[in-house]
């Protein structure tokens, strides 16, 4: 059977604020290094990205709509990532979460991405937005709009990438792309949803608590220093 994402030991959360993509993704590696040898547990990185549209692995230049002139106007780089999925946009007011699992030889995929939209459906429920998952469509929707999306990649049982859930997102933005490849849905976003002004901080404290539901596993926030657990 495969290994289930379960367990007693606790993931570690970070905040670690608003960052452009490439140098996350770099912290990224980092981190999946150190999970690989053992120096960290089970992480998860909390974040925003400055202004981005990502590629993944079947991402393609086509699907970008908007020029590379009104693209450099706006502040919004461009970046092919090897995460799964196509295009996406990422930006402020949008959390970004990170895991970075060790999974094992025997990862199941399936269970991990799910229990990324139990996180997402449980924070969404938080703020009384009743999100769920439409069946071969990943991530987590209201109604035919898209709330938070999931693009994942695993090498030797080592989890990056992860999700991205809108909270005041410049929703404008996904305009310039066909997001995710999908071209007769719209996407959404908690402040839309609630029809208020919903703050950072309070998501990121409902997602450390739904994570901790949808992994069964205990999740604590905490500030860590990964260039110095690296140099140790």
């Amino acid at each position: 059977m495969p290994r289930k994402v379960v367990g007693v030991n606790p993931i570690l959360a970070s905040w670690v604020g608003r960052v452009r993509y490439e140098p996350a993704w770099a912290l990224q590696r980092l981190v999946a290094e150190l999970r690989a040898e053992g120096k960290l547990g089970d992480t998860l990185l909390l974040l925003e990205h400055e202004p981005v549209y990502t590629l993944g692995r079947r991402g393609s230049e086509a699907e970008i709509l908007m020029d590379p002139d009104e693209r450099q106007r706006r502040g919004i780089e461009t970046v092919r990532s090897d995460r799964g999925g196509l295009v996406t946009y990422h930006g402020p007011g949008q959390l970004i979460g990170y895991p970075i699992f060790n999974l094992g030889v025997a990862a199941d995929v399936r269970d991990f991405v799910c229990r990324i939209e139990k996180t997402m459906i449980g924070v969404a429920a938080r703020f009384d937005v009743a999100a769920e998952r439409i069946d071969g469509l990943p991530g987590v929707w209201v109604g035919d709009a898209k709330l938070g999306a999931i693009g994942v990649h695993i090498s030797r049982g080592i989890t990056t990438h992860g999700f991205a859930l809108n909270v005041a997102t410049d929703l404008d933005a996904f305009n310039g792309i066909v997001p995710c490849g999908i071209v007769d849905k719209t996407v959404t976003s908690l402040d839309v949803e609630t029809g208020r002004e919903v703050l950072m901080d309070d998501v990121v404290s409902a997602t450390v608590e739904a994570a901790a539901e949808a992994f069964a596993r205990p999740v604590s926030l905490t500030e860590m220093d990964f260039e110095a657990i690296a140099g140790g």
